[in-house]
């Protein structure tokens, strides 16, 4: 594990690497806009929990989510009507204030230049996914995606990951590189030996992203982008 932002060698890089990103909070500026959004749609089913308590969970899948907070009677009477509530108050009043990162296409088009392939991975639908395209006007940087619709099983459990390695073609695990927000991306990604790059802008802190052992840490895209070449993703 390591503590410094940037003291990866390139050494360390492999050629050509594929690899597979988290969209909210790595690509996407849209933590606090996600925690406001459960926040209200708590209260909207009987429960008062604060900003501090919902934002360690986000990164998680609401499969996991929600039963930190809500019994499992609870979540049998309304679970369906809660997350229905939460996403159109998402929609309806977050999503339109969403913006990506500084520099994410500058970054993409970084490692395009390689010949890497990129597929997105999220707990996020396909909607979602389809939009937040648009915003970081990534669409044709994109090999392949990941939504929750298509797995049984959000972050951390491995299914994502594994779908979106599988989507990256004929690669094995350690050839794979991937970058997101939270622990529970570096959970997933190392349930299926996948090593992973972490940034600081969304959900998660640097103590965290160590403890699940980030292979390197930075800021955001643009510090990743500006440190590409001492970085786990440049060519040897």
């Amino acid at each position: 594990m390591r503590s410094d932002l940037h003291d990866v060698p390139a050494s360390t890089a492999l050629y050509c690497c594929p690899l597979y990103y988290d969209i909210d909070g790595t690509i996407i500026d849209s933590v606090d806009f996600h925690i406001q959004a459960w926040k209200r749609a708590f209260e909207k089913f009987g429960k008062e929990v604060s900003y501090e308590l919902i934002r360690p969970q986000i990164g998680k899948g609401a499969d996991d989510m929600l039963p930190v907070f809500f019994s499992n009677e609870e979540l049998h009477r309304f679970r369906r009507d809660l997350e229905k509530y939460r996403g159109e108050l998402f929609e309806r009043e977050y999503l339109p204030k969403v913006k990506a990162f500084p520099r994410v296409r500058d970054l993409f088009e970084r490692i395009k230049q390689e010949g890497k392939k990129i597929s997105l991975a999220s707990t996020a639908k396909e909607k979602e996914i389809t939009i937040y395209k648009e915003i970081a006007r990534i669409n044709d940087l994109i090999d392949s995606e990941v939504c929750s619709e298509e797995v049984k099983k959000s972050k951390p459990h491995r299914d994502i990951c594994a779908t979106a390695l599988h989507k990256l073609g004929n690669v094995v695990a350690h050839q794979v590189i991937a970058i997101g927000d939270t622990e529970y991306d570096a959970e997933a990604a190392g349930k299926i030996n996948v090593r992973t790059i972490g940034l600081l802008c969304g959900g998660g802190n640097r103590e965290e992203l160590n403890r699940v052992g980030c292979v390197a840490i930075y800021k955001h895209p643009a510090d990743l982008l500006d440190h590409y070449e001492v970085s786990p993703l440049a060519s040897n």
